[in-house]
């Protein structure tokens, strides 16, 4: 696999030690922008309208224009073809408030848009999680949206792991159970799959939205609700949905052993692989 991030910055393509980001760009300083990170099957961004929608509704929510869909995709375009094609891998791609003063105030130079892929070691068939003392603020002015303010899933991420963990789950301020730093997470009980509802503060996953809805067409329940924290305590099975780890299944939270993948989550990857194989755009 290769190890090579193609990476494309305002137009043109730039390697990876080259500068070409100007130092108060207000992503930098302040960490005003939003991004997606997108799968890439056979050379093929996977569920590029939903994402390009969703980083819509990012950047409104944080007062800013919504993307230049052209250029956005003049950036796609470049980091595809810029070598052989990527049979599984990640791209993202991020829009800054631009450049900017030293504050919170925005400037008046437009937005920076970066396009980014590489080829990525799949995620393996199971994994363990953790969870973290800190909460997401489902008040927040950034609730539900995919910014690029990151910091504290750093801190939260480095704590799962030191506790055994591939990923950090949050509460929320009510105690309910929300997400993961870049993942959803769903819990399965008496046969019932159940996933925190938009309201918890959570990012709307892309990919728990198709899960859901792939889910739904084979008749398998799936439950959009308010539990506490303490439901990992006790669930049957668990796992997680991203955008490169699909359905993943969870064999272990705050190192209690569970059924991975149990026979409900089985069924869950069966129906997301089958909704997925038939269109790259679903």
């Amino acid at each position: 696999m290769s190890n090579e991030v193609r990476i494309w910055v305002n137009g043109r393509l730039v390697a990876a030690d080259q500068p070409a980001l100007a130092a108060l760009d207000h992503g930098i300083t302040v960490g005003d922008g939003a991004f997606e990170t997108c799968k890439i099957v056979d050379g093929e961004v996977f569920a590029a309208d939903r994402h390009l929608a969703r980083m819509d509704r990012t950047l409104t929510g944080l007062g800013l224009p919504v993307a230049d869909r052209a250029l956005v995709q003049q950036g796609v375009d470049a980091v595809l073809a810029a070598g052989e094609p990527i049979g599984f891998g990640r791209l993202r791609y991020t829009i800054t408030g631009g450049p900017g003063p030293l504050g919170s105030d925005r400037g008046d130079e437009g937005m920076s848009y970066i396009v980014t892929a590489a080829e990525v070691v799949p995620y393996a068939d199971t994994t363990a999680v953790a969870t973290v003392p800190w909460t997401r603020n489902e008040r927040a002015a950034t609730a539900g949206l995919k910014t690029t303010s990151y910091a504290e899933n750093v801190i939260a991420l480095a704590h799962a792991k030191a506790k055994g963990g591939t990923e950090a789950i949050f509460a929320n301020t009510r105690g309910e159970l929300c997400e993961g730093t870049g993942s959803n997470i769903f819990a399965v009980a008496d046969g019932v799959v159940r996933t925190p509802p938009l309201e918890s503060g959570c990012l709307a996953g892309i990919t728990r939205e198709l899960a859901i809805e792939f889910a739904r067409e084979v008749g398998i329940e799936v439950v959009e609700e308010a539990m506490p924290l303490s439901v990992l305590e006790t669930a049957d099975e668990a796992f997680l949905t991203s955008s490169t780890r699909d359905v993943q299944p969870i064999h272990a939270i705050d190192g209690r052993e569970l059924d991975a993948p149990g026979p409900v989550t089985e069924r869950m990857r069966e129906a997301f692989a089958k909704g997925s194989a038939a269109s790259p755009n679903p």
